[in-house]
């Protein structure tokens, strides 16, 4: 929009005389208000008031970028775009804070979500698809800050993976026996590294006649398979009522036949139920977990079972017997993702403790670094 004609002067002033965002009421704002009132200068200014009054405002053109995964907002001043590769500043200011807070505010009632003083933060999934996190500036030394998460639109094979340079054509080898053999594994990694989106790919290789039931926080997994019935945790609403956790959902999964339970991230007390069910002949369950590496999963799972009320030797326990593998992944030095490597979870006979031994590391241009573990993981996946 032209710099002539301050959006929020011409905001206030159809707010302020009831009036609508269309060309004529525009027209007469910018006149009353002393502006260029040229044919291109209304249309420019419609464009913006509607833009900035739906979805993500001025944010929904960089949400609709090829490959964007993520648009982080840091406050009014600092926007950022992921496309893979890293994050990359993007050419785009809001005027003010409470641009970006209106923005956030409307995101969170578009969902049935407060956003305001009392409440001063929302995680939730538009109807889009798209995952939201917001902050108020009361909490942050920037302002108010966004961060959207972009689900993908055409989920990605493995194939797709190594055309793209995020994985090695053996670790795609290796990952499609893991499915096939109905291994149970977790894929561990940090934010923002392709967990969920690795997930996916590899429940789009189970087959077809099998029922995959899967349980999220906010509905991310997509996986391209035809019989794929998808839970999603609730909120309480605004009366503190309503809630469904995750070990509800896992709860009720069990009751429906699943030939495949997944987790789309475990961090919570649901661990306990999903162990339970992948002891009681659930085979080939999966999820994804938040580690810095592989070697780190097992004390992050022992975390988390306690939460379920679990002791440690009982959570250990359930682990052996539950979880075959750990496939990690991490963001190279130039911001590129990569399925890094494979560890075997084992159980020291002497301590009783779980532990993930590293089997095979990938990297990337070089033949797969087969280790001593590696023997063991090759017979999992002979059958």
């Amino acid at each position: 929009m032209n710099e002539r004609t301050p959006l929020e002067e011409v905001r206030g002033y159809l707010a302020s005389h009831g009036l609508a965002a269309g060309p004529v009421e525009v027209g007469m704002a910018l006149r009353s208000l002393g502006r260029l009132a040229s044919e291109g200068a209304v249309r420019a200014t419609v464009a913006a008031l509607r833009r900035d009054s739906v979805g993500a405002g001025p944010l929904e053109d960089l949400l609709g970028l090829p490959g964007v995964t993520d648009v982080l907002v840091n406050g009014p001043d600092e926007v950022y775009l992921d496309r893979g590769d890293g994050l990359q500043r993007a050419p785009f200011a809001f005027a003010d804070d409470a641009e970006v807070r209106r923005i956030a505010v409307r995101l969170a009632a578009s969902v049935g979500r407060r956003l305001d003083d009392g409440s001063p933060f929302v995680d939730a999934r538009l109807p889009t698809g798209v995952r939201v996190h917001a902050i108020l500036g009361a909490l942050t030394d920037r302002g108010t800050c966004l961060s959207l998460r972009v689900p993908r639109s055409v989920p990605l094979t493995l194939d797709g993976w190594v055309a793209g340079g995020t994985m090695a054509a053996a670790a795609a080898d290796l990952l499609r026996a893991v499915v096939g053999h109905r291994l149970a594994f977790l894929v561990s990694g940090g934010t923002g590294t392709g967990k969920t989106t690795l997930l996916a790919s590899l429940l789009g290789l189970v087959p077809h006649e099998e029922r995959i039931v899967v349980v999220e926080d906010s509905r991310e997994l997509a996986p391209d398979h035809p019989h794929c019935l998808r839970l999603e945790a609730r909120a309480a609403n605004a009366e503190g009522a309503g809630a469904v956790s995750l070990t509800d959902l896992v709860r009720q999964a069990l009751r429906m036949r699943p030939d495949r339970l997944v987790v789309g991230e475990v961090r919570g007390a649901e661990l306990v139920d999903l162990l339970m069910a992948l002891n009681t002949g659930h085979e080939g369950g999966c999820g994804t977990v938040h580690a810095n590496s592989a070697a780190d999963v097992p004390a992050r799972l022992e975390a988390l079972g306690t939460l379920g009320g679990l002791g440690r030797a009982a959570v250990h326990a359930q682990l052996a017997a539950a979880l075959d593998l750990v496939v990690h992944v991490r963001r190279l030095g130039d911001g590129t993702r990569w399925v890094a490597e494979v560890h075997l979870v084992r159980q020291d006979r002497a301590t009783g403790l779980c532990e993930a031994v590293p089997a095979v590391r990938f990297r990337p241009g070089e033949p797969a670094d087969w280790l001593a573990a590696g023997s063991d993981l090759r017979r999992l996946v002979a059958g």
